[in-house]
């Protein structure tokens, strides 16, 4: 579950993590009252989205404008700004063209900036530790200085066993060239953004920039936190935190059922028990000349009704040209996910092909309910039987 930037600064806050001063608002009135409680004269509006690359993106309403971060100098200069972006479409690298709508924005003080550097902390699944990476190209994202300069990122994994240590923090610092005062108090900041990552259950915890100012401070001027999902029962105070309107309706939708869902630009649908399964399946789709419309895993205690579920929420995806079922049956059976398949195939009167492989527990009373349907299912014996069926009933269709 990701958050707006306010609303992780607030939880690091607590933890005693260095950030900026500053309020959120929904117009532009609350946007100058905000400036107001701030002590100036610089001030910062930031257009909230769950989206990177906000600063140099741009508004569908007025493209050659400014982007969605904007540095003024006065509270008159934060109503316009505020005004220019509320309610306004923002298009950025990680929005693609549909953009984001701005429903608030956050109204920041401002900040003697002498260094930009970068900071993240993420689940190392390889070695089932967490990852600090740090770099000194804060401002840029990682992935372009991953491909054009690797050397300038720094790497330590801290066991969650032992936790994190005083030579974790100083080895990154001395990496990003900080000190003096400078090393003791980047010291405190990783402590405690270690702890808070901990505690929260985050998936990732990214700062992108982490300033260093003119008087020496360690500060975190932009904040992208994100939950893991499966934690959140943990932590039912985070649940009101989410933002629906920032999500796509079919994945809140697949939310709402305990359904795994990420919706792609592809034209096959693609309904799968199991992660690793179902990332098999989009890829040998892709080998086989076409692309998955969506990520779907309807999880290992699959019920009838959630297979129904399933299949509404891939069929509402006008891009949908034909469904590729693929369930390797366990906890999950095959004639249960079977029956689910023929009740969803009828309720929703099925309008594309619909291709079916099934393996695992009860197959052969899976495959009959399937074929004493009397539904057009055509069924495959295995993966790639089934991707070269799936992608040719679509290449058919056209």
């Amino acid at each position: 579950m990701n958050i707006h930037e306010y609303q992780g600064k607030e939880l690091l806050r607590r933890y005693g993590v260095a950030v900026l001063d500053g309020h959120v608002a929904w117009t532009a009135d609350e946007a100058a009252e905000a400036a107001g409680k701030l002590p100036g004269p610089v001030y910062v509006v930031k257009s909230q989205i769950h989206a990177g690359g906000r600063g140099a993106g741009r508004f569908k309403e007025d493209p050659n404008g400014k982007g969605g971060v904007r540095v003024v100098k006065s509270v008159e200069d934060v109503r316009a700004a505020a005004e220019a972006m509320i309610g306004k479409t923002l298009v950025t690298k990680q929005t693609g063209e549909a953009g984001k709508l701005v429903s608030r924005v956050y109204v920041e003080d401002g900040c003697d900036i002498k260094r930009e550097l970068y900071l993240s902390l993420l689940v190392d699944r390889e070695t089932s530790r967490v990852i600090i990476m740090a770099s000194t190209e804060g401002g840029m994202e990682i992935e372009e200085v991953a491909e054009h300069s690797p050397e300038k990122i720094l790497k330590v994994t801290v066991d969650p066993a032992a936790g994190i240590s005083g030579w974790h923090a100083r080895k990154l610092a001395f990496g990003l060239g900080l000190e003096g005062k400078q090393v003791g108090v980047f010291g405190k900041f990783v402590t405690a953004l270690y702890t808070a990552f901990i505690e929260l259950d985050c998936a990732i915890v990214e700062i992108n920039p982490l300033v260093v100012t003119g008087a020496g401070d360690v500060v975190a001027l932009d904040a992208k936190v994100s939950f893991d999902d499966n934690a959140l029962f943990r932590h039912k105070d985070l649940e009101s935190l989410r933002d629906d309107s920032e999500m796509d309706p079919k994945e809140l939708d697949a939310v709402k059922h305990d359904l795994n869902y990420v919706a792609l630009d592809g034209e096959i649908g693609c309904m799968v028990n199991g992660a690793g399964l179902a990332m098999a399946t989009m890829d040998i789709i892709k080998l086989y000349g076409s692309s998955p419309a969506n990520f779907l895993d309807v999880g290992g205690t699959a019920t009838a009704d959630r297979v129904t579920e399933a299949f509404r929420i891939i069929t509402s995806d006008s891009n949908v040209k034909a469904i590729l079922v693929n369930i390797f049956g366990g906890i999950a059976k095959c004639d249960m996910i079977a029956t689910g398949v023929v009740q969803a195939a009828k309720n929703l009167t099925l309008s594309v092909p619909l291709v079916v492989r099934l393996e695992g527990t009860n197959v052969e009373l899976g495959k009959r309910i399937l074929a004493e349907s009397g539904l057009k299912i055509i069924p495959a014996d295995n993966l790639a039987d089934a991707a070269e069926k799936v992608v040719a009933a679509v290449k058919g269709a056209k």
